[in-house]
């Protein structure tokens, strides 16, 4: 099974059939894809400038593409093994019970669905990086009460989502469901009294 960085080089390959590529493309977000996969790609796609559906885009939109996922997964990565060192460091101190932070990052390790959204449709529009800088930041401070990807105030208690945890607070501004540790206990249940709101 190909890995994410020998599928970016043959999206990459301009002797490659443009095909192939797109598909490379799209296998990436099978290693990476901080949305889920059709949330991802239809970002990638809209801030690219062609068509989720587009068999044959433009070559060099299909690389502005493979760029923004590429820059988004770095970020990703240092993170990733900046909190790796920290739990080590942890360890070694006889800290062997993680935080809810910790909790959280297990079931986003390797970056899929970091910044879940449920509808494939409703996303971010800022570039992936950007968003992760974002999302990496509240992670890193003392939890708010908005979303840290838009600062969007409104946030609702939605069940039944198709990625664990199965339920939890969504941005109705960006559509990512928000990380519990990066919100207050007052932010929380006011997300599920809007739930209950929205329920009625």
């Amino acid at each position: 099974m190909a890995g994410f960085r020998s599928l970016a080089r043959q999206a990459r390959d301009p002797r490659c059939d443009l095909a192939l590529r797109r598909y490379s493309l799209r296998k990436c977000l099978e290693r990476f894809a901080p949305y889920g996969h059709r949330a991802t790609w239809d970002h990638l796609c809209s801030r690219a400038g062609f068509e989720p559906e587009d068999r044959s885009p433009d070559p060099a939109r299909l690389v502005a593409a493979l760029d923004e996922l590429e820059e988004a997964r770095s970020v990703w990565l240092a993170y990733e093994a900046e909190f790796a060192e920290r739990r080590k460091k942890e360890k070694h101190d006889g800290l062997r019970r993680p935080g809810s932070v910790d909790d959280w990052h297990r079931l986003t390790w390797g970056g899929f669905g970091v910044a879940w959204c449920d509808d494939p449709r409703v996303h971010p529009h800022e570039p992936l990086a950007e968003v992760l800088r974002r999302l990496i930041a509240a992670l890193e401070r003392e939890p708010g009460a908005v979303c840290p990807v838009c600062s969007g105030e409104r946030l609702v208690w939605m069940h039944d989502l198709a990625h664990e945890p199965s339920s939890g607070p969504v941005c109705t501004s960006c559509g990512i469901v928000v990380p519990r540790p990066v919100l207050t206990p007052v932010a929380l249940a006011g997300a599920r009294r809007g739930r209950l709101l929205v329920s009625a």
